[in-house]
């Protein structure tokens, strides 16, 4: 693990503290030797804020050996704290705050045994030098660690608004997702039930007209002419989303809307019988636009592949549930087909049907067909 450079604060604490002692050493004056020795140990002790980020106890424990020699060495007093200051505040910056303020308290409590054993005057070592260093000692731990606690404090409302920015993006991929899912089932069911319906219609017609039977062919042209015609019109109102033009969007469709489909279908030469039992008028638009979607896309199925000659539609609105069946007279599932095999269409519808937390039953109906069964639960209905 690399080790911490000195920061610009470390540099401007190693020159403060050079300074001062080398000017005490100056000012004290003695030979050239002891200046020497004076200069080099001001030195020794400019350089240790230099390496306490990296070794904090070490070089504290160093900085009390230092000044314990230095005035054994009889140089010139300048005070516990102007040797100590720097390391203390470094240290303290590491988090070594214990360590520092033992270490202070061992240091003062030394100086003040043995100044007041040599003979010092008892109220100016107790009196001023011990409130004024200690004092100074304390100022400069309390300032490293609340540098040190801002520092933490900032990192951590980074990490904070990083971790947001990353659940940000999140639910913004989650969001386009679900809309890329929601256009991609829209344009399924509009296209898959309006191909079915032209590829239905262009059968009669081209029969029709192999006949003779020029009104069956122009009533085949007609329903062609109304399913491509729906289909552009919910095709806009998909392409308008997808540029947010949403002031102009057209309505999804709901419950109110299934004569129409119906009616669109029986144009297609099946017969299909609508039953609406309840009062489905007051449902919430979502549930009715996906019952809207789940019996177009059983339809479309019954025009694709059952062989039908006819389609029963029942939707029953109750206190809480509307029911949907959609059941055909055809040759119903082929028993080697699984569920998950029955293409993007009921896929998409059963993906519908779950998003409101209800349930959808595909299979062979009592009657030998085909039978879609959606549930989709109400809200403000009694449990």
């Amino acid at each position: 693990m690399p080790g911490h450079r000195p920061t610009r604060i470390d540099t401007l604490l190693a020159v403060g503290t050079f300074t001062l002692v080398a000017a005490a050493v100056a000012t004290h004056g003695g030979t050239p030797v002891q200046l020497v020795a004076g200069y080099c140990y001001a030195a020794g002790f400019g350089a240790l804020p230099l390496l306490a980020r990296n070794r904090p106890v070490p070089v504290l424990l160093a900085t009390v050996a230092g000044v314990v020699t230095y005035y054994m060495l009889d140089f010139a007093p300048v005070g516990l704290a102007t040797h100590t200051a720097a390391v203390l505040y470094v240290a303290a910056d590491q988090g070594r705050i214990r360590v520092a303020t033992l270490l202070a308290g061992a240091l003062l409590a030394s100086s003040v045994v043995a100044r007041l054993g040599e003979g010092d005057d008892p109220s100016i070592v107790l009196g001023v030098d011990l409130g004024t260093q200690a004092a100074l000692m304390v100022a400069v731990i309390a300032l490293g660690d609340a540098v040190r606690s801002r520092r933490a404090l900032r990192a951590e409302l980074a990490r904070q608004a990083a971790v947001a920015a990353d659940e940000r993006r999140a639910e913004t991929a989650r969001q386009v997702e679900a809309e890329r899912l929601r256009i991609a089932r829209e344009v399924h069911d509009t296209l898959g039930h309006a191909v079915s319906v032209v590829t239905l219609q262009s059968a009669v017609a081209q029969e029709a007209l192999a006949d003779g039977a020029k009104d069956d062919a122009q009533v085949a042209l007609a329903a062609i002419r109304a399913a491509g015609g729906s289909a552009m019109s919910e095709l806009r109102a998909t392409l308008r989303t997808l540029r947010r033009d949403t002031g102009h969007r057209h309505p999804d469709p709901g419950i109110g809307d299934l004569p129409a489909l119906v009616d669109g279908v029986r144009r297609g030469g099946l017969p299909v019988d609508l039953q609406v039992e309840g009062d489905p008028r007051t449902l919430p638009a979502v549930v009715g636009t996906t019952a809207y979607r789940v019996v177009q896309e059983a339809l479309t199925n019954v025009l694709r592949h059952a062989r039908a000659t006819r389609a029963q539609v029942t939707v029953t609105a109750t206190g809480n549930l509307l029911s949907l069946d959609v059941v055909d007279d055809g040759h119903g599932p082929d028993p080697h087909t699984r569920h998950d095999e029955h293409g993007y269409g009921l896929r998409g519808m059963s993906e519908r049907v779950d998003l409101l937390g209800g349930t959808v039953d595909i299979g062979q109906a009592r009657t030998g067909g085909f039978r879609v069964h959606a549930e989709l639960p109400l809200p403000g209905g009694p449990p």
